[in-house]
């Protein structure tokens, strides 16, 4: 696995910690590397994206509420709701192609929620992705 899916994983897990326990964001980082450890190139990465969704919850939690049909974002599992959080901030930070960030967050989706969640997740996430991102159109 590279560091970069370690990192995406990490940072979802983290997430998951911050809204399960109320914590604030340094107090969760601390507990979770009090317990965790890490190389040190996945701990700044992983928390890079931890703190970039955060400060950018504000903006994707909206999309996920338009672009999820027929689920209302408190409903969602937090596990699932954190890896559509993620992937939106990636595609906002447009630092990876959407096509990578899609198919890890399937991944994540696979291995930490339920045997549905990997479809939820990509259609929603092909969904902002569009509403992101739409498709260049020939002007000729």
């Amino acid at each position: 696995m590279s560091g970069r899916q370690r990192a995406r994983e990490t940072a979802v897990r983290m997430l998951f910690q911050w809204e399960m326990s109320k914590e604030p964001p340094e107090t969760v980082k601390r507990l979770y590397w009090r317990s965790a450890g890490s190389a040190p190139g996945v701990r700044q990465a992983a928390e890079a994206l931890f703190d970039g969704v955060l400060a950018q919850i504000e903006k994707i939690d909206p999309l996920i509420r338009r672009h999820a049909e027929h689920w209302r974002l408190e409903r969602m599992s937090v596990v699932d709701r954190n890896i559509l959080r993620l992937a939106i901030h990636e595609f906002l930070a447009r630092d990876v192609s959407a096509k990578v960030v899609i198919h890890q967050a399937v991944e994540i989706a696979h291995r930490y929620s339920s045997a549905d969640a990997g479809a939820f997740v990509n259609g929603v996430l092909d969904a902002v992705r569009k509403a992101i991102h739409p498709p260049q159109q020939d002007t000729g």
